[in-house]
């Protein structure tokens, strides 16, 4: 399996886009599992970022799935994919913003 990595150089930096994952609620243990699973599941390998910020005071954990346009595809797998992992966390997943196909992020 590859390890989630940055989408890499090309030639429009527009052309990167993000589904984000707002995790309310979820402490520093979770996350870390939550993490954990992620890093070692094959649909967020290359091409796709995983980008991840952890929990602080006020501020709740988020994790987004980075791809460029033509990786969109394999994205939203991964979006379905997550969607389960967190689920198995007990993490209830309330909305999703997917961006269009010809959206900028």
């Amino acid at each position: 399996m590859n390890a989630p990595s940055s989408p890499g150089p090309g030639p429009n930096p527009g052309d990167v886009q993000g589904i984000a994952f707002t995790l309310d609620g979820v402490d520093e243990l979770a996350f870390a599992r939550i993490l954990r699973d992620v890093m070692h599941d094959a649909a967020f390998g290359k091409p796709l970022q995983i980008q991840a910020q952890e929990p602080r005071p006020g501020l709740s954990a988020r994790l987004t799935v980075a791809f460029r346009r033509q990786d969109r595809t394999r994205a939203v797998a991964a979006m379905q994919r997550l969607k389960t992992l967190l689920l198995r966390h007990g993490v209830q997943v309330d909305s999703v913003h997917v961006p269009d196909a010809d959206e900028k992020s």
